[in-house]
């Protein structure tokens, strides 16, 4: 007989495993399911980090309900899981006399929502980001906009659910469900599942997993974006995220401050056919490049350290699917979650363990509810003093693996504890090999280190599982 679970969650990003810390308060068996061979390794991988205002989606779709909400939970959330979060604010800009009627339009729909925001003139634009283009006479501001590391909260959700019970089953892609009479039967890689019900996380992926259970009523869109990673010397050159006036179809090209300071710039907004196109190109460069010109014009290719593209899951409704299936009970959708469903994910979570509590299975808080207990020692963010306390203490803090971020040996084997698996594992936990090197320094000292700690050849290690190996076997 297969193992049986209360709730199995099919998808390791964001929204999965915000789901899963938060089934965590409660008296279940969950199990969480993803075919990669980490967590945030979808998705989540190529999010720009921005928990949205809420000024952008109106409060009668389903995404402004939820950012707005999920907006008002992050300080509480980064608190508790330790991930850093600023409230930098956002700035909507009218690059053309034409797009100050929509400023308009975005400043009712924030007063509609219950956003902060008010429109700022000329002189106190300067003020607030004083390398806009002269041509930009006014903005918008919604300061309740903020900015976190992604991937560290992926990861701290992930390790805190552990911590209170919730299993992983992963690099194990969901093929078959079946249903029975009070329960489903999943197959999942080599491993059969039984579970009570499903929470349906699956990005992209989403609609092919909700057929297999009889409940694929919508289809999903990959809408490819790519973005690009300035050099550190443009750290201070924007203080808010910065957004022109949005399009139908996305937020538009921004310049977006980070948590860790560097600026990035874009997505574009492509519609595509192939759900794994995660290829960057000089088209979508240039373009990003010319529109970003606009808003800041000291911004040159030269400047650029690294590039990366996300392909986002972009319902057939356009808006957010978070719904128990009509024909087939105990099957919840959490589909189509595209932005703003980073800020939305806390606000998702609580919206699942509603639906799932009202559905028949009966939700009771554990008496013990273990809060997050690893500490993250960054080497990056400690004075002087403290470091060398620290290095005192633990010698390998003092061998530095990546210069650029200043990553030592003791935060990669940490990594590697808390589940790294990959290089690309490593380097979403700890920076190292996100600089201005972008690893050509710390990639060989990274899987070195991988090797020795998992125990198996170099030649093993992969940059993200599957067949993406670096090096290739000695003969």
């Amino acid at each position: 007989m297969p193992p049986c679970y209360d709730v199995a969650i099919i998808g390791g990003g964001i929204v999965g495993n915000s789901i899963a810390r938060e089934l965590s308060r409660y008296e279940l068996n969950v199990i969480l399911i993803d075919k990669e061979i980490e967590v945030s390794f979808g998705v989540s991988k190529a999010n720009s980090g921005i928990i949205h205002s809420g000024i952008h989606d109106s409060a009668k779709t389903l995404k402004g309900r939820l950012c707005f909400q999920g907006n008002k939970l992050w300080e509480e959330l980064a608190k508790e899981l330790r991930v850093p979060f600023e409230r930098v604010g956002e700035i909507l800009v009218a690059r053309k006399d034409c797009d100050v009627p929509v400023l308009g339009k975005l400043l009712g729909n924030a007063e509609a929502n219950g956003v902060p925001a008010r429109m700022v003139g000329n002189e106190e634009l300067r003020r607030l980001e004083p390398n806009l283009s002269k041509n930009i006479k006014t903005g918008l501001l919604a300061p309740t906009a903020g900015v976190i590391p992604p991937y560290e909260m992926t990861y701290a959700l992930y390790e805190n659910a552990i911590q209170n019970g919730v299993e992983y089953l992963l690099n194990s892609r969901v093929t078959k469900i079946s249903k029975r009479k009070s329960s489903f039967v999943i197959r999942a890689g080599k491993e059969e599942i039984e579970a009570r019900y499903i929470v349906n996380a699956a990005g992209l992926y989403a609609d092919e997993v909700a057929k297999l259970a009889g409940a694929g009523s919508f289809k999903i869109r990959p809408r490819k974006g790519e973005e690009y990673i300035l050099d550190k010397r443009f750290d201070n050159i924007n203080n808010h995220v910065i957004f022109p006036t949005p399009t139908p179809v996305s937020k538009g090209i921004l310049i977006i401050k980070t948590i860790e300071g560097s600026t990035m710039i874009g997505p574009t907004a492509e519609d595509i056919e192939e759900k794994e196109d995660t290829g960057t190109s000089e088209k979508g460069l240039q373009k990003i490049l010319a529109f970003v010109k606009t808003m800041i014009p000291q911004i040159e290719k030269k400047d650029i350290i690294a590039s990366f593209a996300g392909v986002r899951p972009v319902s057939d409704t356009n808006d957010f699917i978070i719904a128990e299936s009509k024909n087939v009970p105990r099957f919840i959708n959490a589909a189509g979650i595209q932005s703003p469903g980073l800020t939305a994910a806390p606000a998702i979570a609580l919206m699942v363990a509603g639906i799932i509590n009202s559905s028949g299975l009966k939700l009771t808080k554990k008496r013990r509810f273990k809060k997050y207990d690893r500490p993250h020692r960054r080497l990056s963010v400690l004075r002087n003093g403290e470091k060398e306390l620290l290095i005192k203490l633990n010698r390998s803090y003092g061998n530095m693996v990546c210069r650029c971020e200043t990553v030592s040996e003791a935060e990669v084997v940490q990594a590697i504890k808390n589940g790294a698996r990959t290089v690309d594992g490593v380097k979403f936990r700890t920076r190292a090999g996100m600089g201005r090197c972008q690893a050509g320094f710390c990639i060989h000292r990274v899987m070195k280190i991988l090797a020795r700690e998992l125990n198996v050849p170099e030649e093993e290690i992969t940059k993200r599982g599957g067949g993406s190996r670096i090096v290739k076997k000695k003969r």
